[in-house]
């Protein structure tokens, strides 16, 4: 999401007041309070500033020229292998490769930031390239909604900055409203995708053959997400007011329609996964993140540009629900839509960064601050924000794809107060990114922000939206070449110009289609925010406000987030967590037994935990003990995870790589352990044989250097200890399957040979095929290859890096890129499935966590395992009390936890907390499966 920008804050808009006036006040009047206060923190000097700002086009340089050099006219570049990734041509990602139509998508997802980095001359020769090259009518399945907030934006964005130049006189003369032609042909691609009875669209259409036709290989989907059919009116109203061809508007308008319809009337939130045809929420958990996010900035920017009051309306309603339900303060946890005061999860995922930004639009600052501050804590201790992580802030999902959504919010922040906090924020990112994530070819995407491992990916939005707000977060305004506080910024961070408002309306301000709750205006804010309200006399206000979250990671576990009733507010005691539940606690059984939960000792010495809500004392007690039961059952999902071996990381820290790249390698269950004891550093040698399996006939050339084996022919610790025997300090196994990587395949974890292995003293890690390749080809280049062999990356040697020089910066790029390549383990979650029995087994010293129904017992089936799912959660600081010793779990070497559930049928309702209970039932099915 983004900003809009405006012309300052003058006197209170009034409650109707026509849109030009609300157009250069509502839209950026939180920028204009740069200079309410500086304090709290130094302030950065202007040179410093600037000498940021140049670091940020070094780096875009970077990115941006090694896509042109490298990828283009491919749609993103691979920046471990230096090529580009066009569709059909590498291994299917699944969903992620939809943002992909063969029409170079990084060039013009990059276009309008061109012009936000003041390099003009690049622009318009992009534009030309634009023009020359890419071609829209490509048979291939796309997703609506990136189509929309990249190309279409991108296009638009691209057009507004054109013809802005042109009128300047200098640059972009012969310009004469191509891309916008080119934008309209794509907008008319993408309407058969609303040939829906709701209006809401199909999720995917085919370029060239549309939605039906047999040749599309699409138009069967159901179901599409709140932010996918909700993330269109800035770019098709936009279209429409640029053209003058209303139906784009119409369109759009009329899918946000549909879904305002079908919110939850009782709590005004909206699900997660809707279906097309009907208007049935699929998944009904809500939250502002992953599925649901750019639907509300959309309502509140579309008032915005647009300057219909129904917009405003909807997003105030929605809001206010937030706040009431989902905000916990630093933390905003995804709730149920029908039982609003249940929470639907135990983590949080990395897109809902972008919601402090949109508060600091909305005008409540507070908020705002205290979860980019917890945001920033999490940062700090990873180096980047997990794609999803704990209410404790332990890792959930590990990878990160260089989001910018964090960067986004800290620019806004920054506007609203003029903290310089917020720029030593900024250089911090800066800084994690050229340290982790830069390679010779560009950025890589984070495989594992644990281990510091590399995914062979850049998207676009990286540099349609990264850089973009580094640079303003750093610059001043003669630093750019035109008024950004004239547009307002999309989802993509693509610009618009709010001159739109008045142009080509032809479209009914008040949507008389849709039916409105009857709303107080007295509740919304029809005025630009005071910032005399936002910001007290107090000079050290936001500063007030971060301390005391500044040790919310590395300090304390927070025993996570519960929704306080009205009893607790008055002195009873909070409910019983999971994680606090000890079996042999009389105190805690008889908590159990009020919230309706029974334990049952079994003959073979487990326990069986059965939950009856209808003898629960009350309907509160039952709501705690569903929250209960649901906890124990993440617990020990997260517990098995627990007991695997996390993965390991390979460093090539040798010229011209400088631990530049990482390759995340699978463990051994024999050997040294990495976590242990200090990592294991030397030059590779491939054994004679290969496969390593009799003694080697090379013992020379592995003498005190790490041994490279091929997978295959005997047994992982026989060949262990026939390198070990030949003086080997380490070993690295390379999978024999040509072609395997861990971006497609689950990681591998050694076993022994089921002898004792105590004799094994060096550390041995497997690589699939692809990443094995690198260091093979890096040997064959190179000659002299050294790697780290570790529990996680390390940080590069300065004094090695030092000695590149830079005027030789683009050669060593050259001769090593296409050597590069890297990934690591997928994080995935684990599957719940259901069972035929009702009841929760464990031992009875320790109490496994369970699930719940509300009338029957459940219980996990045996407990088997998937080197699938083998990733890690682990404790931020060790520090807090693990649930280690409370709870015990039976697993097996390379296996990971599945507990299975089923829910039994509903035997009475208690009061209106259980009058849904089978939807609460069905939600906690899909939220175990749910993906990011």
């Amino acid at each position: 999401m983004s900003e809009a920008g405006g012309r300052g804050c003058g006197s209170p808009v009034p409650q109707r007041a026509p849109w030009s006036l609300v157009a250069a006040t509502a839209a950026i009047c939180l920028v204009s309070a740069t200079s309410v206060w500086t304090a709290g923190a130094e302030p950065m000097s202007r040179e410093e500033k600037q000498k940021l700002g140049n670091q940020v086009l070094e780096m875009f340089d970077h990115a941006y020229g090694n896509y042109m050099e490298h990828a283009y006219p491919a749609d993103e570049l691979m920046p471990l292998t230096c090529r580009g990734r066009v569709r059909g041509q590498e291994p299917s990602r699944g969903d992620v490769d939809d943002a992909l139509g063969k029409f170079s998508l990084t060039l013009i997802d990059s276009l309008d930031t061109l012009v936000v980095l003041n390099k003009t001359k690049e622009f318009e020769d992009a534009v030309r390239k634009v023009l020359r090259d890419v071609n829209l009518d490509n048979d291939v399945v796309v997703s609506v909604f990136e189509t929309n907030i990249r190309v279409l934006g991108g296009l638009l964005g691209g057009h507004s900055l054109a013809i802005m130049l042109k009128e300047k006189g200098e640059y972009m003369q012969w310009y004469n409203d191509e891309l916008l032609q080119m934008a309209k042909q794509l907008g008319y691609k993408l309407l058969p995708a609303f040939n829906t009875t709701s209006g809401l669209p199909y999720p995917r259409i085919n370029l060239k053959f549309g939605i039906r036709k047999p040749e599309a290989r699409t138009g069967t989907e159901t179901d599409t997400c709140t932010a996918c059919a909700g993330t269109l009116i800035l770019e098709f109203a936009a279209l429409s007011r640029f053209t003058g061809a209303t139906i784009f508007e119409e369109y759009a308008r009329k899918a946000l329609d549909f879904l305002w319809e079908k919110r939850q009337r009782s709590s005004n939130l909206v699900g997660v996964t809707i279906n097309i045809h009907t208007g049935d929420w699929v998944r009904k958990d809500s939250g502002v993140g992953a599925g649901i996010d750019s639907y509300y900035e959309y309502l509140l920017k579309a008032y915005v540009l647009l300057g219909d009051d129904s917009f405003l309306e909807r997003f105030n309603t929605h809001y206010d629900a937030i706040m009431r339900y989902i905000s916990q303060p630093p933390l905003l946890l995804d709730v149920h839509i029908h039982k609003p005061m249940l929470n639907a999860r135990t983590w949080m995922d990395a897109l809902l960064a972008f919601f402090p930004g949109l508060q600091v639009l909305k005008g409540d600052i507070r908020p705002a601050i205290e979860t980019h501050e917890m945001l920033y804590q999490v940062i700090k201790k990873h180096n980047f924000l997990p794609e999803a992580f704990t209410t404790d802030f332990r890792v959930h999902w590990a990878q990160h794809p260089l989001r910018p959504e964090f960067a986004e919010s800290t620019y806004f922040l920054y506007k609203a107060t003029g903290d310089p906090y917020y720029l030593e924020v900024g250089k911090t990112l800066i800084e994690n990114l050229n340290k982790y994530a830069r390679v010779p070819c560009g950025f890589a995407a984070m495989k594992d922000v644990r281990t510091g491992s590399h995914e062979d990916r850049m998207d676009s939005f990286f540099l349609a939206e990264m850089f973009k707000y580094l640079y303003l977060l750093f610059a001043d305004k003669e630093d750019i070449i035109f008024d950004i506080e004239d547009y307002i910024f999309t989802t993509e961070a693509h610009l618009l110009p709010l001159w739109l408002s008045t142009t080509n309306q032809s479209i009914s301000k008040k949507n008389t289609s849709s039916e409105y709750t009857e709303l107080d205006d007295s509740n919304f804010d029809w005025t630009c925010p005071n910032t005399q309200i936002l910001f007290p006399n107090d000079p050290l206000y936001a500063q007030s406000i971060r301390e005391p979250l500044k040790n919310v990671v590395d300090k304390s576990c927070p025993r996570g987030i519960i929704r306080v009733e009205e009893s607790f507010r008055s002195g009873a005691k909070p409910p019983l967590r999971a994680r606090d539940f000890m079996a042999t606690n009389p105190e805690h059984l008889e908590i159990l037994k009020k919230m309706g939960v029974s334990l049952i000792h079994l003959k073979d010495g487990r326990v069986q935990l059965v939950q009856h809500a209808i003898q629960a004392a009350s309907s509160i007690d039952a709501e705690d003990g569903l929250r209960f039961m649901q906890e124990m059952i993440e617990l020990s999902s997260q517990q098995q995870k627990e007991q695997q071996l996390p993965p390991r990381a390979v460093q090539i820290v040798s010229h011209p790589f400088f631990g530049r790249v990482v390759l995340t390698a699978g463990p051994a269950q024999f050997g040294l352990d990495l976590s242990k004891h200090k990592e294991t550093r030397g030059f590779v040698a491939s054994s004679k044989p290969y496969n390593g399996c009799s003694e080697l006939t090379n013992p020379e050339a592995v003498m005190g250097k790490i041994a490279l084996i091929q997978r295959g022919q005997c047994m992982f610790a026989e060949k262990a200890r026939n390198i070990q025997n030949a003086g080997a300090i380490g070993g690295i196994v390379i999978d024999d399957n040509e072609g395997s990587s861990s971006d497609t395949a689950p990681l591998f974890q050694m076993a022994g040979d089921g002898k004792d292995t105590d004799d094994i003293k060096i550390p041995m890690l497997f690589l699939f095929s692809k990443e094995g390749s690198i260091i093979l080809d890096a040997i064959r280049e190179y000659e002299e290859v050294e790697v780290l062999l570790s529990d996680k990356a390390k940080d590069r040697d300065p004094e090695m890096e030092n000695e590149e020089q830079p005027s030789s910066e683009n050669d060593s790029q050259n001769q090593s890129a296409e050597q590069i390549s890297s990934s690591s383990q997928e994080v995935d979650l684990v599957d719940q499935e259901s069972s035929e029995e009702n009841s929760l087994n464990s031992h009875p010293e320790s109490l496994s966590p369970a699930d719940m129904d509300n009338a029957a017992s459940i219980s996990p089936s045996e407990q088997t395992s998937n080197p699938t799912e083998n990733h890690e959660t682990t404790n931020l600081n060790g520090e807090c009390t693990d649930l280690d010793n409370q709870l015990q779990e039976q697993s097996e070497t390379e296996e990971d936890s599945n507990p299975n559930v089923s829910w039994g049928k509903k035997v009475q309702p208690i009061d209106s907390i259980l009058a849904d209970w089978n939807e609460d039932i069905e939600a906690f099915e899909m939220m175990e499966k749910d993906e990011l």
